[in-house]
């Protein structure tokens, strides 16, 4: 009967693991893809809204409840990125309902680039009318409530399940810092690609007691930049978990974008070009399926935290008030929105809260950070039992490794125009991070 059916999490203990290595989880998708023809997200040289679609864009929730610990819910969305403001109100909702402590809920961002302008993310790149601003507003209002339904409906899928985890290989990321996009085709062939990468694809599998496959998160550090076309598209992780469904018919493919700020599928810019690097990473993850995986233990445990992160100098009302008439109308644009805040506010703040969270499952320790992390990260901190994401909770800017910001560039300082904030920021950023992440773990 409908009307004894409880979404609440706490309900979930009412199915008892048949063994104490048995978890319960569940999983479900939502479409989120707007259904009027809005502003596009992800590059600056966009002059008019979506014209059409080529695939939907989904919010994916898993929900995983161990033996012992907390339950983890984790929602994939299909965009660029949320800011701080929205991913509260998702949390809160998500909290409110299914009565979840904060650090038990991880918001990650594939990081399409054919995905809508969502709240006040990368707002200093787009010059938007009455009109566009207010489907902004409005998508942004609904948001939450189609997160919410996907987080309800997993609720209602769970079941028992084994956990699995392992980590295959994909080549297809290389680091656009160090390469010229023009000259990748042939450093491919002569061996000869330049500078950091991480081509791990971390595979998280759930299996019913049937053995078939229910659910599976993957991760890969790319940039989901193939396509800059006016159609909504998931680009490869959309065509990724796609392929990936088909192969295990009744599973939900989950992905989770990794420390890929620095890294760009080469070449790009043709759907087959999408399609085909989606189906390098499905095969990826169907091959560590395909083999035997470790065992996950039933336990789990979780901690967030937001650190601040300095940045590097707070310019001054007379500094803002030159650059509203520089010729470079990013800039210019910043420098209104933060004239805008120092009214509004008094003053602008040398530090921005900065996510940090920590899942453990079993020996597992998942790593999650805030905004658009470059590969030195994971390379820094991952290790046989250790997975690291980036895109999570909050996509304020690009997070730059020490080598990065004191090399420059876009990922070192030159966005920081385009998402808002007033300079690059301090040297301590990677050390920070890193004591936070060190922190949790312990």
């Amino acid at each position: 009967m409908k009307h004894t059916i409880t979404f609440a999490l706490l309900a979930i203990t009412a199915v008892a693991p048949a063994a104490e290595s048995m978890w319960q989880a569940g999983f479900a998708a939502v479409v989120i893809t707007p259904d009027k023809p809005m502003w596009m997200s992800g590059y600056a040289a966009r002059t008019a809204p979506a014209e059409g679609k080529d695939t939907d864009l989904f919010a994916k929730a898993a929900v995983l409840k161990p033996a012992d610990g907390p339950t983890l819910v984790l929602v994939s969305l299909d965009l660029v990125g949320i800011d701080r403001e929205l991913s509260k109100a998702i949390c809160d909702a998500i909290r409110k309902k299914h009565k979840l402590p904060r650090e038990s809920i991880a918001l990650c961002c594939s990081h399409t680039h054919c995905g809508p302008v969502v709240g006040s993310t990368l707002r200093s790149m787009y010059f938007l009318d009455e009109g566009n601003t207010k489907l902004v507003a409005e998508y942004t209002e609904h948001l939450p409530k189609l997160v919410a339904k996907a987080v309800d409906d997993a609720v209602a899928n769970v079941e028992p399940v084994t956990l699995s985890r392992g980590v295959g290989k994909c080549e297809f990321a290389v680091n656009r810092r160090e390469n010229k996009e023009a000259d990748v085709p042939d450093l491919k062939r002569q061996g000869k690609l330049k500078g950091p990468v991480d081509h791990d694809v971390p595979v998280l599998a759930a299996r019913g007691s049937d053995g078939k496959l229910r659910g599976v998160l993957f991760g890969y550090a790319c940039h989901a930049t193939t396509l800059s076309y006016q159609k909504w598209n998931g680009d490869y992780p959309g065509y990724a978990m796609a392929a990936i469904e088909k192969a295990n018919p009744g599973a939900t493919a989950v992905y989770v974008a990794g420390c890929g700020a620095d890294q760009n599928p080469l070449p790009r810019r043709s759907v087959e070009l999408a399609q085909g690097y989606g189906k390098q990473l499905a095969d990826a993850v169907q091959a560590v399926l395909d083999k035997p995986m470790a065992a996950v233990k039933a336990t789990s445990a979780a901690t967030f935290r937001e650190i601040d992160l300095p940045l590097h100098a707070i310019p001054t009302r007379e500094q803002l008030l030159k650059e509203v008439a520089d010729a470079n109308k990013y800039v210019a644009a910043r420098a209104k929105m933060l004239l805008k805040r120092l009214e509004n506010e008094k003053s602008l703040p040398a530090a921005v809260p900065y996510p940090v969270q920590t899942w453990r499952l079993g020996s597992l320790s998942w790593v999650l950070l805030g905004g658009e992390v470059v590969a030195d990260y994971s390379l820094r901190l991952k290790g046989v039992d250790t997975w690291v994401s980036g895109y999570a909770n909050d996509v304020m800017a690009y997070i730059p490794s020490a080598r990065v910001l004191k090399e420059g560039g876009y990922e070192g300082g030159g966005a920081m125009v385009y998402y808002g904030l007033p300079s690059a920021w301090g040297g301590t950023v990677e050390e920070l991070i890193v004591a936070e992440v060190k922190r949790q773990g312990k």
